[in-house]
């Protein structure tokens, strides 16, 4: 299942991997960032932290580690990443994922 049109219409972010490996969408706020990827390649998320994040995988299948715990997700399965806590990913292709970062500023929007 793909996003609905107007979600990947809405504005993208600048994120360190190149749009044939992951594509995105997000809806920001004063109060925070919610991001939907899709991810065309397999891909790796180096171990990293920031501010508290929620997300849920809505197809495909992502191995997560958080602090130093590591899971597979799948569709339907969500996540909670607490501020400050390390965390990284391996993305298989054909996963989309929803995230919603605390931090209204975690990604710039692509201009």
């Amino acid at each position: 299942m793909s996003f609905p049109e107007f979600i990947t219409n809405f504005p993208g972010i600048d994120v360190p991997f190149p749009e044939d490996v992951v594509t995105t969408a997000v809806v920001k706020s004063d109060s925070g960032l919610v991001a939907f990827f899709t991810f065309h390649k397999d891909m790796e998320l180096p171990m990293h932290a920031h501010g508290a994040q929620w997300g849920t995988v809505v197809e495909g299948e992502i191995e997560l580690t958080i602090g130093g715990s590591t899971r597979i997700y799948r569709p339907g399965d969500s996540y909670s990443i607490p501020a400050g806590v390390e965390h990284g990913a391996n993305i298989k292709a054909g996963a989309k994922v929803i995230d919603v970062f605390e931090e209204a500023d975690r990604y710039a929007l692509k201009s």
